[in-house]
């Protein structure tokens, strides 16, 4: 056996030294290690264990004097071996209790609701794997070799920047340069950049649409920035009132193109009262195009962006259009305000990995990106389209035809009732004062958000069901 502690155990952490220096030989020594590793959990049930032949090479001993301590502990019931399956350990093999103790009760967990209907997912059963695995195969053999370092340029990988700035052009009418795009972890990650950003530039307050994401107000407090809402209308956020708000409101953030969770559009009018707010006072506008590509009665809207790119802070992410799970996110940034973004992130980088990156860059570039999305667009539309007809009669459905949920407007004083009634039937569902912002003038508004996206194509047709059984 070789002398080199570094052969000892493999991955499997198992010292044999002292066992031999004991005078125990090594087939002796490796069968007591390999047993009291299963026998403590060390070795969790299920493990797989390397094959003789890479386990003996691994620890410089002979291939028959692991197979001989294998076939022990196979015997003993602390190991299996199946034909294809290799060496494991058993699942009998659990730790033993000391003498006299007590067993711990686990309390029993809590099963959730059997469907949901909760916004602000995408059907995740809908990622495209296939496609996703062909890009990353492309992109990491492309890769070149600086893509597996740390990386040098806050931004991002220029691949995907390059990539988006098409994209972005193309599918919704944005000016991006490729230097003018950071790359991010998704909204949260570059909302808080910007809001540090905005608290070193002295802003204090930032207004924000009076029904929004109640983790997009923390996450600007925590900043240290105070929010103030906008009243929001069937015809979005009311930008004229930006004005009356003073001067201590340096910024806004506003999901233009369907507004979240009322499902409005933001009119042209208040569209451009919102640039001319920007240039006269100065101040930053934050937009929000979470679900842009969603629109199902008509082209797209264009982001804001593109009325004014040196005013405005464009915001997009891969959450809803792929999946969260990628945590993969991009602010399009004015010049003027690019070098104190950079500061910023380069204190707190906290970006995708290069592979993704490239990956993504890969997708889109290849055409998978947009194929994906107009598929899941026609699956979207179709599950609106169902929910309307299902809820038609009972309650009525607002706002445009976009995105990834619907409200349903409720009779004032059935909201509350209302949810409580779908978690009987084994639904969770949201009431929209969930989303008001605390400080708000508005007149409450009782209705439901439903996020028809989240549902997976097996449990949309029982989910949909027991939303209409919960309506009166």
């Amino acid at each position: 056996m070789t002398g080199s502690w570094a052969t000892f155990g493999a991955d499997l952490h198992l010292d044999l030294s002292a066992a031999v220096r004991g005078g125990r030989g090594l087939r002796a020594a490796l069968t007591e290690a390999l047993r009291e590793a299963a026998r403590s959990g060390r070795l969790a049930p299920g493990t797989r264990l390397p094959s003789s032949r890479t386990f003996a090479a691994d620890l410089g001993i002979a291939r028959n004097t692991v197979a001989e301590a294998y076939g022990e502990l196979v015997a003993e019931g602390w190991l299996t071996a199946r034909q294809g399956s290799g060496t494991r350990v058993a699942e009998r093999a659990r730790p033993r209790r000391a003498a006299g103790a007590v067993p711990v009760r686990r309390p029993a967990r809590r099963r959730g609701p059997a469907y949901s209907l909760v916004p602000g997912s995408p059907d995740l059963g809908g990622f495209p794997r296939a496609a996703w695995l062909a890009a990353a195969r492309r992109a990491v053999t492309d890769a070149p070799n600086d893509a597996f370092g740390y990386g040098v340029d806050v931004r991002g990988r220029v691949e995907l920047r390059e990539a988006l700035a098409g994209y972005l052009a193309r599918a919704r009418g944005v000016y991006a340069d490729p230097d003018r795009i950071v790359l991010c972890s998704g909204f949260s990650d570059g909302l808080t950049l910007i809001g540090r950003m905005l608290r070193a530039r002295r802003v204090r307050e930032v207004a924000v649409e009076g029904y929004s994401l109640d983790i997009h107000r923390e996450l600007l407090t925590r900043t240290g920035l105070r929010t103030r809402p906008l009243w929001v209308d069937g015809a979005g956020a009311r930008t004229p009132d930006l004005g009356g708000l003073g001067p201590r409101t340096g910024a806004v953030l506003l999901t233009p193109a369907h507004q979240f969770p009322t499902g409005a559009a933001l009119t042209p009018e208040r569209r451009t009262a919102a640039v001319d707010w920007a240039r006269t006072t100065g101040g930053v506008i934050l937009e929000d195009d979470y679900d842009g590509e969603f629109r199902y009665d008509r082209q797209s809207v264009g982001a804001l962006q593109g009325l004014d790119p040196d005013r405005v802070v464009y915001f997009g992410t891969a959450s809803k259009s792929l999946a969260p799970g990628l945590r993969m996110g991009w602010m399009v940034v004015p010049p003027d305000l690019m070098e104190e973004v950079l500061a910023v992130k380069g204190r707190v980088d906290r970006s995708s990995s290069a592979l993704d990156q490239l990956t993504l860059a890969e997708f889109i570039i290849s055409g998978a990106y947009d194929r994906h999305v107009r598929g899941m667009r026609l699956r979207y539309r179709r599950r609106r389209d169902q929910l309307v007809a299902a809820v038609a009669g009972k309650v009525p459905v607002s706002g445009i035809a976009a995105g990834l949920h619907a409200v349903l407007d409720l009779p004032a004083g059935t909201e509350r009732a209302l949810v409580r009634a779908a978690a009987w039937q084994d639904l969770q569902l949201e009431g929209l004062v969930r989303y008001r912002h605390p400080d708000s003038a508005m007149p409450p508004r009782e209705a439901l958000v439903v996020g028809y996206g989240t549902p997976s194509d097996s449990t949309w047709t029982p989910t949909l069901a027991a939303l209409t059984a919960a309506l009166p």
